[in-house]
């Protein structure tokens, strides 16, 4: 998308024309006097003449750029007039842009505001380009600007999107696919629908509606409905269905707040679920208040090579009086930096993830903790693509450790011989406290037609581990043999990134893993998805 924000005729011709009262202040500006000489000694020396006075304008004009650049021209904005809206409200422009343009009061700001301007009006996603221009005022108002704004919009309102992923939610691959329908009404709306299929037949089906302002209202404002089904049987004996509805309340750069309500419903059909399963089975609801704060000050989220990110989230939920209702305080935090290296484009880039969960209400202290809003670590997403809970241990399948019990037995009544039965195996429960870190190192690789495709390589070794907290658990806590049992793994791999996604293929090495985890040494293959 194309943007610009400059002065729309000769800087000469403007201070002279529009900033009358700022030249003043300059004591080698040319007056009217001074131009008559120089007509004169143009008519006599007509060659030399004219090379001095062009060298002359090119000195006063980079001094002109040098003050503009530095100085503080005092200006003020006489008007600003918006072009190529043949559908978007005048009122929802004006609202985003002339907040800033007010507060500017010298060339510098108001350049600065028109940068300003110019992302919260792409950051509405409704137009093709957007183009700002700063031109003089009216000549009997010295000092003064006008703002043009040209915008384009979009011949064709609908846009659709389609890929296929690894995320951690799910044990495989799923297709996704997005519906956008933007601008309908002409005050920003978007209204788009998504749906997700993955091959462990988890179905996601939602549809929503952003607002970039409602009323009085500053920020966005976002209503979205889910339909989501998901089969765990094969690792924790249990099938999820639940229907939600949430409204984001505030959305800002940095600051998010979002309202959820949720139906879900537990079932275990096979009938084989452990007893820590069984009791959470059958419908409840939750309510739920959650926060997040967000600063990424990294190059690139695709290949970050200096920099640092920061991302915490707070999530309360049994807001209401309903019994039904799931009780829990979570809180997560996920801090990332990016170090170069100096030599052959490496870089280092390390973080660490943390996330704990806690029931509360009355006997809090031997409660469970709600078995979904657990934490689980492993899957093949990659620890760098997206900033988030403790999830990707790399090597690991998909809640592949952490505290675990046995799955119930039923003898077949065939079955006439007196070896006892095998095992029937064991329910991954997810844990209240969740650590995980990695140190990854990025490099070129040797190949020139690799570089100038933006194909690299990299080192890694990650380490994670789980625990449980509620259920009187947290007496027994101790840091010290939470810090002993982590897992981990280390390898290398070749990255494919583009403007989509992010691909991966790793050779993944188990160093450390206990009894009942599921992890493989071997090569390891993924696509994360960048937003």
């Amino acid at each position: 998308m194309e943007s610009a924000a400059a002065v729309n005729r000769n800087p000469r011709a403007q201070i002279e024309e529009g900033l009358e009262d700022a030249q003043n202040d300059y004591e080698d500006e040319p007056g009217e006097d001074e131009e008559e000489e120089e007509e004169e000694e143009f008519d006599e020396e007509e060659l030399s003449g004219h090379e001095g006075g062009r060298s002359s304008d090119r000195e006063r004009m980079n001094d002109l750029l040098r003050r503009l650049a530095t100085g503080s021209v005092r200006v003020r904005v006489h008007d600003v007039l918006i072009k190529g809206n043949t559908k978007t409200k005048d009122s929802l422009i004006e609202a985003e842009v002339l907040p800033v343009f007010r507060s500017a009061s010298t060339m510098q700001e108001l350049l600065q505001a028109a940068t300003a301007a110019n992302a919260r009006l792409q950051r509405l996603e409704i137009f093709d380009s957007v183009s700002i221009v700063l031109d003089a005022g009216p000549s009997e108002l010295p000092g003064t600007v006008n703002v043009i704004i040209d915008l384009v919009e979009p011949k064709n309102p609908l846009s659709g999107d389609i890929g296929f992923y690894t995320r951690p939610e799910t044990r495989g691959w799923s297709i996704e696919g997005l519906l956008k329908l933007r601008n309908v009404f002409g005050y920003g709306d978007i209204w788009n629908a998504a749906g997700a299929y993955s091959l462990d037949h988890t179905t996601e089906m939602s549809a929503g509606l952003s607002l970039p302002r409602f009323k009085a209202l500053s920020t966005p404002i976002t209503a979205r409905v889910t339909l989501l089904t998901q089969d765990w049987l094969k690792f924790s004996s249990y099938k999820e269905r639940l229907l939600g509805l949430s409204f984001g309340l505030v959305s800002t750069i940095r600051h998010e707040l979002a309202y959820n309500l949720t139906w879900r419903h537990l079932t275990d059909p096979l009938r084989m679920s452990s007893v820590s399963v069984r009791r959470q089975l059958g419908h409840s609801l939750l309510s739920s208040l959650k926060y997040s704060y967000k600063l990424d000050r990294r190059n690139s989220s695709i290949r970050p090579m200096k920099g640092y990110a920061f991302l915490s989230t707070s999530q309360i939920g049994g807001l209401g009086h309903d019994s039904n209702l799931l009780r829990f305080i979570r809180q997560e935090f996920d801090l990332r930096a990016a170090i170069p290296l100096g030599f052959f484009h490496t870089a280092l880039n390390i973080g660490v993830a943390a996330g704990v969960i806690m029931p509360w209400g009355n006997g809090f202290m031997t409660l469970p903790t709600p078995l979904t809003e657990r934490f689980h670590i492993g899957g093949n997403s990659s620890p760098l693509c997206l900033l988030g809970s403790p999830t990707s241990l790399l090597g690991f399948n998909m809640r592949g450790l952490g505290p675990t019990d046995l799955r119930r037995m039923i003898p077949s009544r065939t079955d006439q011989t007196s070896d006892p039965p095998a095992s029937p195996g064991w329910d991954a429960l997810g844990g209240d406290l969740a650590v995980t870190a990695f140190a990854d190192i990025s490099f070129n690789l040797p190949l020139k037609v690799l570089r100038d495709s933006g194909i690299y390589g990299h080192a890694f070794i990650s380490a994670g581990n789980l625990a449980k907290l509620s259920e009187g658990s947290i007496k027994d806590f101790s840091i010290r043999q939470f810090a002993k049992n982590f897992r981990s793994s280390a390898g290398i791999g070749v990255i494919v990134p583009t403007k989509l996604f992010r691909m991966e293929v790793n050779y993944c090495y188990i160093l450390r893993q206990f009894e009942h985890d599921r992890a493989k040494t071997g090569i390891q293959f993924s696509i994360s998805a960048l937003t």
